[in-house]
């Protein structure tokens, strides 16, 4: 379910949100997370769950939203909260404007992350596919309801580091687990790519030996 198609639908962000995300390597990554306390693992779970599942995600992906409105609220509560599974956020934006909302959640607090993006997946038509609204004011509305004041909203979407880590980030990804589509679950060794229903997000749990 490759959702690169979506691109064509954001003709009216203008050339500055759709230009195409380059490709970058940034050797000491990890000692650059070390350092920018922005990069560090976003993630639910307890430490010693038998599983590691990733979710590689745009956050103006519409299959990314209805997976996270219709079946991570299971999955949290029978795979998460129960121990089977560390549930780990990975940035793969698709677009200009998905990298500004992905930078904006890393800048938050680590406990409001979550609560962020789900909300931002949750209004996506409102504030990533609107009529004839702004969408980078949108998004600041967004992000002053997660707390993030005007000013720290323009400096966090203006961060050059922050934009390269994430950046970083997503080629990391894309190297190492031949992602071309979102959202991409790795399942252990495991990679799965597009939407899961719960039941088949269990299965691919259960083989991965959690």
């Amino acid at each position: 379910m490759n959702e690169r198609p979506l691109l064509t639908r954001r003709g009216a962000l203008g050339a500055a949100l759709a230009v195409s995300l380059p490709p970058l390597v940034r050797p000491g990554r990890a000692l650059a997370q070390a350092a920018d306390p922005r990069m560090s693992e976003r993630s639910l779970g307890h430490a010693d769950a038998k599983l590691v599942v990733q979710e590689w995600f745009s956050l103006t992906c519409t299959h990314c939203a209805r997976f996270a409105m219709e079946v991570f609220p299971e999955v949290k509560q029978k795979l998460i909260d129960t121990g089977r599974i560390r549930y780990v956020f990975r940035d793969f934006p698709l677009d200009q404007l998905a990298l500004a909302a992905a930078m904006v959640a890393r800048a938050l607090p680590p406990d409001r992350y979550e609560p962020f993006i789900m909300a931002l997946f949750s209004s996506q038509d409102r504030w990533a596919f609107a009529q004839n609204a702004d969408p980078e004011v949108q998004l600041a509305q967004m992000a002053a309801l997660a707390g993030m004041p005007k000013s720290k909203f323009d400096a966090t979407i203006n961060d050059e580091t922050l934009r390269k880590e994430i950046l970083a980030e997503q080629n990391e990804g894309q190297s190492k687990y031949k992602i071309d589509a979102t959202p991409t679950f790795v399942f252990g060794s495991t990679t799965h790519s597009g939407e899961l229903d719960f039941d088949s997000f269990s299965r691919m749990v259960a083989a991965a030996g959690a």
